[in-house]
């Protein structure tokens, strides 16, 4: 079993919002000012903002789509974790970023739902951190199949937002919250509550 965390410490962890994996995400302009709305309660309730941000032979790093998408900007001081596979605890320093502002709750925002997203939460949680998706400030694209059949992004947000809702994990908590309900100083979030991808 994964060791536990003790304390009720949240941070915010904002993951992958950069403006090619959002130029090919559902609904991208809304998630991003719904994100905006979380950096700045996170910041105004005092919780860490910590940044991750991938590249690999698609998304290079340094190039334009590289950068963070313009509404977003990390503040000097912010955290910054750069990765190269789709959780944000493989290959990175992140839990040692965490541990040093003692994080015991991460709450999860940004893209892609379905790689990066649901990799990093299955990984918080694996680890012993409670943790709170916010259910309306991460995105995906739509999935094409070979055989012509499609995975709509609003269906693959819905599944994930579904999914960290009832999950159970001895010792842990895991719950959706929207951006406008999420409060740093309780754990984090409100209580569970599942939200529907709108």
């Amino acid at each position: 079993m994964a060791t536990v965390r003790e304390g009720n410490k949240a941070v915010l962890l904002v993951v992958d919002v950069q403006v090619d994996v959002m130029s090919e995400s559902w609904e991208a302009p809304r998630v991003i000012q719904n994100l905006v709305q979380v950096v700045e309660c996170a910041r105004a309730q005092g919780a860490p903002v910590i940044w991750v941000q991938h590249s690999d032979e698609e998304l290079l790093y340094g190039s334009p789509g590289w950068q963070w998408v313009p509404e977003l900007v990390p503040a000097s001081g912010d955290a910054l974790i750069h990765k190269h596979f789709n959780s944000s605890f493989e290959a990175t320093d992140l839990e040692a970023h965490l541990a040093a502002c003692g994080a015991t709750h991460i709450v999860l925002a940004g893209a892609a739902t379905n790689w990066c997203i649901r990799a990093t939460a299955y990984g918080a949680l694996d680890r012993g951190y409670d943790l709170t998706l916010v259910s309306d400030a991460h995105t995906t694209g739509t999935i094409v199949l070979e055989d012509g059949g499609r995975i709509d992004a609003a269906t693959i947000v819905e599944e994930l937002n579904i999914a960290m809702t009832w999950l159970s994990y001895p010792g842990r908590t895991n719950s959706t919250a929207t951006a406008e309900a999420v409060d740093f100083t309780c754990s984090g979030a409100t209580p569970h509550a599942m939200v529907a991808a709108e």
